[in-house]
């Protein structure tokens, strides 16, 4: 399931960027908002302010047009 393999993503990036997830998994970034939203909702994701800066690069990307997303819990 797709879910746990979100998951298992943020086990070893804690931050992750709509863009990167939609290429990671193939999805449609749309449809990725709605698995996230799942997570979201269970209290173990949360979607960052605009503008935060991005945490894997050296200011190459304009963080503010990214949609990061931050594990909040410890993998079980």
């Amino acid at each position: 399931m797709i879910l746990s393999e979100i998951k298992r993503y943020f086990s070893q990036q804690s931050v992750a960027s709509l863009a990167d997830l939609s290429v990671h998994f193939g999805v449609d970034p749309d449809a990725m908002r709605g698995m996230l939203e799942q997570w979201i909702r269970k209290g173990k994701l949360r979607k960052l302010p605009q503008g935060t800066p991005c945490p894997s690069c050296c200011e190459a990307c304009k963080s503010e047009s990214l949609e990061l997303y931050k594990w909040l819990s410890k993998m079980e």
